[in-house]
Order: C-alpha cells, then sequence, then structure tokens
C-alpha cells in the first residue's frame, strides 16, 4: 500500500539562504504520508513514533516541486514500518526569469527515511 503528496515548496518553506528548505519540512510530509496510509489502512490517523534512518541526499529549495512517497512495507499487531522517499521534479530557472522553470529529466531523490507508526490501540495504552 503507497500514497503520494506532490506540491511546490513556497518561499515560507525556505529557512536558509539562497531559498534553502530544511530537512525538518520533508519530514513533515513524510509525516503527512503516513497519516494518509494509516487512516486508508487503519481507519486512524495513529502516532508516528520513530525514524530507524533518514538519508538527506539533495538540496531542496523554495519553488522546486517534491513527490513524497510512503509505502506500507511490514505489518504488526499495533505497529506499522513504513519507507519514505522524496524526490523532486522541477525545478525553478531563476538564471532565464523569475517564473521559469523546468521539468526534470529525471526526478532527483532528495531524502530517504524508513520509520514506524502505531495504531489506534497502541495509541490508547499510553
Amino acid at each position: 500500500m503507497k500514497a503520494t503528496l506532490r506540491l511546490r515548496l513556497s518561499a515560507h518553506d525556505a529557512h536558509y539562504g539562497g531559498g534553502l528548505v530544511d530537512g525538518a519540512r520533508v519530514l513533515g510530509l513524510f509525516g503527512d504520508a503516513a497519516t494518509e496510509l494509516l487512516i486508508r489502512r487503519d481507519g486512524d490517523e495513529g502516532l508516528f513514533r520513530a525514524y530507524e534512518s533518514v538519508e538527506f541526499l539533495a538540496p531542496l529549495h523554495a519553488g522546486d516541486f517534491v513527490e513524497v512517497e510512503a509505502e506500507l512495507v511490514a505489518t504488526g499487531k499495533t505497529s506499522r514500518k513504513v519507507k519514505f522517499e522524496a524526490r523532486k521534479y522541477i525545478s525553478p530557472r531563476p538564471d532565464l526569469s523569475d517564473s521559469a522553470a523546468e521539468v526534470l529529466a529525471e526526478p532527483v531523490v532528495v531524502c530517504r527515511a524508513v520509520g514506524t507508526c502505531v495504531t489506534p490501540a497502541a495509541k490508547q495504552r499510553r
């Protein structure tokens, strides 16, 4: 089972000089995708518990279009293991004009992660 989000990062997402977006924004998007997966699977948002691994592989900037994919890879009695990947597929081209952009020939993987979410039953025990 998979969930996919696609969005454009705005100037509000930029945290550093040069319009650079911090990695926490991507992790937030991973959480949103996991929430959709849990709603589809369990009828409840559940809770995100932990990341096993996170790899930041390329930068994101304001104006980039990003696709975030979450895939349910294992199901326990009260937990769900989820694999995440974020890819940049459109980038702005300020060298051409303020509104120019290009669709990348191949999406660029910007982040990968694996995490665990807990189900509604596990939430109630907390």
